[in-house]
């Protein structure tokens, strides 16, 4: 697990919950598709991200880079606003975990995909 490995996955997963909300809204084939593409990215990042790894910290490192990331795409790109300004204490605190889990930049571990 690293850091890339993370950031990829949680680039992905933002894909696929922006073709969700997309889709829960306005629907249409594309969006629909995006989403649905999306989360089978995500079953494949995942995988990827896991091995050599735990899924404690593959799981705890994706949910906060997630939060961080989305939250920042959701603010910048789709323009929406938390409601209080407790809230953007919470994801300074996000940033806080990440740092603390020591993640290295990138995997030593090459990529192998599993036998079925």
């Amino acid at each position: 697990m690293s850091l890339s490995r993370i950031f990829g996955l949680t680039l992905v997963e933002i894909i696929g919950d922006t073709g969700a909300k997309h889709f829960a809204n306005q629907g249409g084939l594309f969006n629909l598709g995006m989403g649905v593409g999306g989360y089978i990215g995500i079953f494949i990042m995942l995988v990827y991200s896991l091995q050599g790894s735990t899924l404690l910290v593959v799981n705890n490192a994706w949910d906060g880079l997630s939060s961080l990331f989305e939250s920042l795409f959701a603010f910048f790109v789709l323009g929406e606003r938390l409601q209080h300004t407790y809230q953007y204490l919470g994801i300074v605190f996000i940033i806080g975990g990440l740092l603390l889990l020591k993640m290295p930049v990138f995997s030593k571990n090459e990529f192998k995909w599993p036998t079925l």
